[in-house]
């Protein structure tokens, strides 16, 4: 699935290419302050709470609310950061940074599969703070590059592992802000589990998120004892009968 969505991702941004080069794109860009890190680094918990409508495992996730909507429920019931899908795949698009920028006072994490640096340079000209990139899908040499350019558009990059042999790749990297996603890229399930082996092994001045199958405040309170940062919920939030209650519960039960 993972292979499937890199390849329709790298047609996309091709297809995008050729309707607005580089160079209109690079004229739009307003370097950034490095908001998304400020934001988590001066709190004592952070909850980046994802705007997610859909996923191409579960289908349709959110008919209740749009991208706008939850970031407003986000927003007013706790969360530090947000996270907004632009892949078309999670039913993304670019657009919706701009509509969420402008609308609501928190730092953006633009969620999408990066694999080329023109993604970088429409993230930030859409208002994003932050990127994610995968080491899974990307080579030594690109993440580093793609480290150096965030950095040049004042952006942050949140860099998401899997395995212990992606994160010793990406510590040897400059990036500081470090996401352990909890999801089996084989099976596609989910198990915070991972986020516990993988932090015996991280550096002590990363930052450490953890990612997927968070499902509770108390999942939210183990992690925080454990010694991470954050963590970023998208399901979990979306499918609860009360989005805003659940919020609230995600970003005050790591803070305790």
């Amino acid at each position: 699935m993972l292979d499937k969505i890199v390849v329709q991702t790298r047609l996309a941004v091709a297809a995008a290419k050729m309707d607005e080069p580089l160079a209109v794109i690079d004229s739009q860009v307003v370097s950034g302050s490095f908001a998304f890190s400020a934001a988590i680094k001066k709190t004592k918990w952070a909850l980046i709470a994802e705007c997610k409508l859909a996923s191409p495992a579960k289908g349709t996730l959110c008919n209740k609310y749009t991208v706008l909507e939850l970031a407003q429920i986000y927003a007013n019931h706790g969360a530090t950061a947000l996270s907004v899908h632009t892949n078309a795949a999670f039913r993304g698009h670019i657009g919706d940074i701009v509509k969420v920028k402008a609308a609501v006072d928190l730092p953006i994490l633009c969620k999408e599969f990066i694999i080329d640096e023109y993604q970088l340079y429409t993230a930030r000209a859409a208002g994003a703070d932050a990127v994610l990139l995968i080491a899974a899908i990307l080579s030594d040499a690109e993440l580093v590059r793609f480290l150096q350019i965030t950095r040049e558009l004042g952006m942050d990059c949140l860099v998401e592992v899997h395995t212990l042999a992606e994160l010793i790749r990406v510590q040897q990297t400059e990036a500081k802000l470090i996401g352990i996603n909890n999801r089996d890229l084989q099976t596609f399930t989910t198990n915070i589990a991972q986020t516990f082996t993988l932090l015996n092994h991280c550096e002590p001045d990363h930052v450490v998120i953890s990612e997927s199958g968070i499902k509770n405040g108390e999942d939210a309170q183990k992690l925080k004892t454990a010694g991470v940062k954050g963590i970023l919920v998208g399901e979990s939030l979306v499918i609860a009968n009360d989005v805003a209650a659940m919020t609230r519960e995600l970003a005050l039960s790591g803070s305790k």
